[in-house]
């Protein structure tokens, strides 16, 4: 396997778009595509952020001869993962699609297939709440998120809520966006860390005052 192969291999298996990388090493977009394209190499400083971002040594990346392996299962039944975990996420609660039986009592549930892969979110409460999003590649589970939350003031809008997490995206795939604004409602949104381990907190504001909050963390279940 050559250095653009392993480039964007570890690249979608660690859940980062070709931008977010370029952000973290201060590069275009174009030089990151570049790279994984073959077209151009890093730099030593670029190549030893890499190794500090993804965790492997710099030998590792440049020395294709001793790289001459397969993608681990996971990184096979995690390709596509982010893409699928947006679908889903619009098709189900934010796009208000329709609820499925309730798994267990007292439980909300939405589901959504597209082969191979399947996801359902599971929560109780209402103002008050508590959940878990789950997919499964065929019948293996590989990636979860709990999530918490509650309703904190006046003039709570669900479809605001919903709306906000309507855009989350391929960068963002956890709840919402970083920021999202509407007829006074203000949806903010901050992570730590990555789809390997996350944990993060939402909140929306009216008008300036604080009316909801959440707490998430979750990661690809290997």
């Amino acid at each position: 396997m050559i250095f653009s192969e392993k480039l964007t291999l570890i690249r979608r298996n660690k859940g980062y778009t070709q931008e977010r990388l370029a952000d973290a090493l201060s590069v275009s977009r174009q030089a990151v595509a570049k790279w994984e394209s073959g077209q151009s190499y890093p730099d030593i400083t670029n190549l030893i952020q890499l190794s500090e971002l993804f965790h492997v040594s710099v030998d590792y990346l440049v020395k294709d001869e001793t790289c001459q392996i397969h993608p681990k299962t996971e990184e096979i039944a995690h390709e596509g993962l982010i893409e699928f975990l947006v679908e889903a996420k619009k098709h189900t609660y934010a796009g208000k699609g329709p609820k499925c039986e309730s798994i267990r009592s007292g439980s909300h549930d939405y589901e959504y297939k597209k082969h191979p892969f399947t996801y359902i979110d599971t929560f109780y409460g209402g103002e008050s709440f508590c959940g878990e999003e789950v997919v499964w590649n065929h019948d293996t589970p590989i990636y979860a998120m709990n999530y918490s939350g509650r309703v904190i003031g006046p003039n709570f809008s669900g479809d605001f809520l919903k709306a906000a997490l309507l855009h989350c995206t391929q960068d963002m795939p956890y709840r919402g966006p970083h920021y999202y604004e509407e007829n006074g409602f203000i949806y903010q949104c901050n992570v730590t860390g990555d789809m390997m381990w996350f944990q993060g907190y939402e909140d929306i504001c009216f008008k300036g005052q604080k009316i909801y909050e959440c707490y998430f963390h979750g990661s690809k279940i290997v």
